[in-house]
């Protein structure tokens, strides 16, 4: 059954364009709306008895003020000024949050949900529409794109791009489950789901187009490309994954004397998380 504030959204959303004479309505309706997103009170995603469901009608929210917004000048004192949509400011954290943010140049935008006992170390970015669960770290120069999905004690290590997606409404955001290490350097962009405990290996690339190679299982995980059930790559729970490559095959790229000798770039599971790989990573939990 679809609430109050998801049917008002999805008429605003269907009308092409707002008249003045509505426009109030579209802005009260929308700022109920992102306080909701900003509360966690509604996501882009959420986990229906052990499947990850899409909400399109939240992403049509988001879109929605854009339209109705404004550019405006917006500063911090005399130190930091920006030019935005003034439906999206950046996030005022207090004490009562009880976010840890870390001087040093980052923002949180308004309609993201960033829970209490989160770790923002400088400068990191979360965009609108993300979630970001309790006990999780943003490092350094990481990325929390638009609509993300970061789950309970996740470590988002230095300069890690989380992707974000906004169009087509109905397409899936990155997941990060819960307990998940992201190496540093690493991309997650295009809908990928990482099952929860997986380790990604500083580097890792993952995308819809990138098969991921599994070691230990013999098997090959890809993004579905079936348009009536489309499912993006999946990354098993508690795998570990590291940047790896293969030879090319075909034309001037294989191996051969007179040929280029390339090699494409691969993720490969090496192993699934044991306690070994839980005491690498366990003096994580010290820096909370």
């Amino acid at each position: 059954m679809k609430s109050a504030i998801e049917r008002l959204i999805e008429n605003l959303a269907s009308r092409e364009t707002i008249a003045n004479s509505s426009s109030d309505e579209a802005h009260r309706v929308f700022l109920d709306f992102r306080a909701a997103l900003t509360r966690g009170e509604v996501r882009a995603a959420e986990k229906i008895d052990g499947r990850w469901v899409v909400n399109a009608w939240v992403k049509q929210g988001i879109l929605l003020g854009f339209r109705i917004g404004e550019l405006r000048e917006m500063s911090d004192g005399d130190v930091f000024s920006f030019v935005d949509k003034d439906s999206f400011p950046a996030r005022r954290v207090t004490v009562a949050d009880r976010i840890r943010l870390v001087p040093g140049g980052s923002s949180i935008r308004e309609g993201a949900y960033v829970a209490p006992s989160v770790v923002c170390m400088p400068p990191m970015f979360i965009n609108v529409g993300a979630y970001v669960d309790e006990g999780s770290m943003i490092d350094s120069h990481a990325l929390v794109g638009s609509c993300a999905q970061i789950g309970k004690r996740v470590h988002l290590s230095a300069a890690a791009q989380i992707g974000g997606v906004l169009e087509p409404v109905n397409a899936a955001p990155v997941i990060i489950e819960d307990d998940v290490l992201v190496g540093g350097n690493c991309g997650v962009y295009e809908g990928t789901l990482v099952g929860a405990r997986a380790v990604l290996g500083a580097g890792t690339i993952l995308t819809r187009s990138t098969p991921l190679y599994d070691l230990v299982r013999g098997e090959i995980y890809r993004a579905s490309s079936d348009r009536e059930h489309e499912q993006p790559l999946k990354v098993p729970e508690n795998a570990v994954v590291v940047p790896g490559s293969r030879p090319v095959k075909k034309g001037k790229g294989k191996s051969a004397s007179d040929d280029w000798n390339l090699s494409l770039y691969t993720p490969v599971i090496v192993k699934y998380r044991d306690e070994k790989t839980d005491r690498r990573i366990e003096l994580e939990e010290w820096l909370r």
